[in-house]
């Protein structure tokens, strides 16, 4: 999910004190059971931070002086082992020259992905298949996926996707915030009543390709014929429940069901638990936010200070840590553990009270057992459910 910036915390989190209190762990402390869990998240928008001048992958950056809230240090303190590095692309005119501007900023975004995961080959290694995310965690590597968010960059030539396939791709879905050449949005009018045709072609070569296809921000009728069509199980990379919070982008649990029932599980985000309050000012930083990277370092500073004052005038959700675990806990009910996944939507929209970024992972572990769950079924849900679904396309 774009234009959604996390709420962040006026102090760096990870400078809070371990886990017996349920506050967030010291940097380099990750309490047990957490640390010996293989996890995994299945929306990064991290990718978008990237080109931002002077800001490094591999560098710790405090949620006091930055917005990211992913960086390789980080993810050694949330134990978060790597997940899906997203292409995303904003939805543009349904043209030719929309398709071929969108087809070269997908191709530049996937470029840069391998680039600084290659930079930092010391710490992060690509992961193509369920088995190279296995070897890579027993090996001591992070591990990157790629996925795509919104296909409207492959136009109308289904063959693109195999170029992005070769290009690393294992997770995809066809549509963002508005309707596209292959499927209606969950956020738009209907156009298609569900999938185009080429969008129903869409999913024939995705399970051609065995790539898994990704139901966020499809409407419903386009969720429906998803998870009709495809002949393997699919993901929802970051969506919430609806009967937690009544909006659009949520999934409701006959839906949830009818994903478990076909082997499928729901990655659940921390974003639309809560009315959006974007006010005129948060609307103004939104727009310049995926801009950042035109920014200077003294531009991007002044850019942060102006975003942490706004912070503290105003919230931009009325949801926090204890909203997000009790919908948690509600979808592990409805879907069972063997549906349930984690995609928070860090450094595209997620982020809450309590949960600004990934060193606050362990919080999440710590939860579920206290809930009763075992250390089995959590991992399943930090990883398993994921590599599982991966794995069934044939990866």
């Amino acid at each position: 999910m774009k234009r959604l910036i996390p709420l962040f915390g006026a102090a760096a989190l990870a400078a809070c004190s371990p886990a017996t209190d349920g506050t967030f762990p010291r940097a380099g402390i990750v309490p047990l059971p957490h640390a010996k869990m293989l996890v995994l998240d299945t929306h990064i928008d991290t990718p978008l931070h990237f080109t931002r001048q002077g800001w490094d992958f591999a560098e710790r950056h405090d949620l006091a002086t930055d917005l990211s809230q992913i960086d390789i240090p980080r993810m050694k303190d949330g134990n978060l082992d790597g997940g899906f590095f997203a292409i995303y692309t904003d939805q543009g005119p349904l043209t030719a020259q929309g398709y071929a501007d969108a087809l070269a900023f997908a191709r530049t975004r996937s470029d840069l992905i391998d680039s600084v995961i290659a930079a930092n080959a010391d710490s992060i290694a690509p992961a193509l298949t369920a088995a190279d995310a296995r070897r890579l965690e027993k090996n001591g590597k992070l591990i990157a996926f790629k996925s795509m968010e919104n296909s409207y960059p492959l136009g109308e030539d289904l063959k693109l996707l195999d170029e992005f396939y070769k290009r690393g791709v294992r997770l995809a879905g066809p549509v963002h915030s508005k309707n596209n050449q292959f499927a209606d949005s969950a956020t738009d009018k209907p156009r298609w009543n569900g999938l185009s045709p080429l969008g129903k072609q869409w999913v024939a070569e995705m399970n051609r390709l065995g790539i898994a296809i990704d139901a966020s921000h499809a409407s419903d009728a386009a969720f429906d014929q998803l998870l009709d069509l495809s002949r393997y199980p699919i993901l929802l990379s970051h969506s919430s429940l609806r009967s937690a919070y009544d909006h659009a982008r949520n999934l409701d649990e006959g839906r949830l069901r009818k994903l478990a029932a076909k082997g499928g599980a729901m990655c659940i985000s921390t974003i639309y638990m809560s009315e959006m309050n974007l006010s005129p000012e948060r609307a103004d930083l939104f727009g310049k936010y995926e801009h950042m990277d035109a920014m200077s370092p003294a531009e991007q500073a002044d850019f942060i200070r102006r975003w942490h004052d706004l912070d503290k005038r105003e919230s931009m959700w009325a949801a926090d840590f204890e909203t997000y675990m009790k919908m948690v806990l509600l979808a592990i009910e409805v879907a069972g553990v063997d549906h349930i996944c984690f995609g928070a939507d860090w450094d595209g929209g997620g982020g809450l009270k309590g949960i600004e970024d990934i060193t606050a992972l362990p919080k999440i572990t710590d939860r579920l057992r206290a809930a009763g769950y075992s250390d089995a079924d959590i991992e399943k849900m930090w990883s398993g459910n994921i590599l599982r679904v991966v794995a069934a396309q044939g990866q």
